[in-house]
């Protein structure tokens, strides 16, 4: 019967050190979100398309041909 009220005051001093933690995290400004995550995922990032056409992706050197060309 004793072990009931050992744990009884375990689990207070555990809740206490919790409760403790939370309100020390809230006063530290542990929870102001400006800008919530759970919105960021509603905006895409920035994209880059590529200058050639998708058949020339994979042909760097006429990649480098076509912008040399381009600047003269």
């Amino acid at each position: 019967m004793s072990i009931i009220f050992i744990l009884a005051v375990v689990g207070i001093l555990v809740a206490g050190g919790f409760l403790f933690a939370f309100i020390w995290a809230v006063k530290s400004g542990q929870y102001e979100d400006s800008y919530s995550p759970s919105v960021r995922i509603l905006f895409d990032d920035h994209i880059e398309i590529p200058e050639t056409e998708p058949s020339e992706k994979g042909n760097k050197k006429h990649l480098k041909d076509n912008k040399s060309k381009n600047k003269e």
